[in-house]
């Protein structure tokens, strides 16, 4: 692809991604990675960051969706695959057969996950999970015991082996919220019970990114890091990637579509939230909402534009936005670094974060379908 006459791209650097999975590796020195591949690796391309994932080390690949892993496994990743979102009525039976670590919050999940491994005439690979404090997927503490027993019992009859013991934190992004120590017992409480029923896992984690950079007592078997993979920091307390010893993997560009002169008093786009405050020049951008900008980043946004950071002029709107340059000119067709790694001055997708009130993991994952990829390092 000649990238030069490319409206918008996200060029990602699989070499980063190799390297971010080292530095975590280094942080968790007696723990196996997984590295977190759902959304299409945060809006990355899962399938290519798994396999750069993998070569630096990386041991497990996660995902949400049944769909992304199967995904996946057709394109011949045969590493250990853990899907964590299941609805009932799901591809249990195809996730079973394809060898997928499945995750089981309750006893429906556990039943449709026996009845796809006796139709499938092998034995599925379940993981339990606890719900120690986020509130959200998992098995409460006062329904564990009914949920274990009946592991226990399908792994007897040999339609599941229970592989794994895990829980998600609420606040890990906080460091000394205390949230973090109580779920922390209550998840050392949940695995010993279940241990002491007869599961014996291969694997038990808790960490995710944040408690992978931060919290050593929580990195057990296995941590789990899905945006620190792609080198952007997790949280702006934990410090920003440069600080956390991460490259982000991801750089978004666009060529200038026009450049134009207009006069003082000039409304510009749509609601005229920005008018001229003197005879200026406009560089019109041709990536919108409908591309991942953040609308909510409407005349904050920094955009890295002929040598300068610059500011969104205006709201941003579903393909475009404008920059108001001033007294400066640039020429059509000039590329604009919405963000990157910051090292040569652009922008980071942290910065966009907070121009648009919310966090890094939104800004790489709303990256839309229509920006192609470039891979380097590949």
């Amino acid at each position: 692809m000649n990238e030069t006459a490319t409206r918008v791209y996200a060029e990602i650097d699989l070499d980063a991604v190799r390297g971010n999975v080292r530095a975590l590796r280094r942080r968790a020195p007696r723990s196996q990675v997984m590295a977190v591949v759902k959304a299409d690796a945060y809006g990355h391309g899962a399938v290519p960051c798994a396999r750069a994932a993998l070569e630096a080390g990386a041991t497990w690949l996660g995902t949400a969706t049944p769909e992304e892993a199967l995904a996946l496994r057709a394109a011949g990743i045969d590493a250990p695959v853990m899907c964590w979102l299941w609805t009932p009525g799901g591809p249990w039976r195809e996730a079973v057969e394809a060898g997928i670590d499945v995750s089981v919050s309750g006893m429906w999940a556990l039943d449709e996950v026996r009845a796809a491994a006796r139709a499938a005439g092998c034995t599925a690979r379940v993981q339990l999970k606890a719900d120690t404090g986020l509130g959200r997927n998992g098995c409460q503490p006062a329904d564990w015991a009914e949920l274990v027993g009946a592991a226990v019992a399908a792994q007897a009859e040999g339609t599941v082996s229970v592989t794994g013991v895990w829980s998600h934190f609420a606040c890990a992004d906080e460091p000394g919220h205390p949230s973090i120590a109580l779920q922390l017992n209550a998840f050392r409480d949940m695995l010993a019970y279940a241990e002491k029923e007869g599961v014996a896992p291969e694997v038990r984690h808790i960490a995710n990114s944040p408690a992978t950079l931060t919290l050593p007592e929580s990195h057990f078997d296995l941590v789990r890091c899905g945006l620190a993979v792609y080198g952007v920091s997790p949280a702006p307390e934990l410090g920003t990637s440069e600080q956390l010893g991460l490259t982000p993997a991801m750089t978004l560009k666009a060529s200038v579509a026009l450049v134009k002169a207009v006069p003082a008093g000039h409304g510009v786009s749509y609601g005229h939230h920005h008018v001229t405050a003197q005879d200026t020049h406009l560089a019109l951008i041709p990536a919108g909402y409908a591309d991942g900008i953040p609308r909510h980043a409407s005349g904050r946004g920094p955009v890295l534009l002929g040598g300068k950071r610059r500011t969104v002029a205006g709201r941003v709107a579903m393909d475009q936005f404008v920059v108001d340059l001033g007294a400066d000119q640039v020429r059509v067709g000039e590329e604009a670094v919405i963000f990157g790694t910051g090292e040569h001055g652009e922008p980071t997708a942290e910065d966009w974060a907070e121009a648009a009130g919310t966090i890094a993991y939104e800004i790489v994952t709303r990256i839309g379908g229509r920006v192609p990829r470039v891979y380097r390092n590949g």
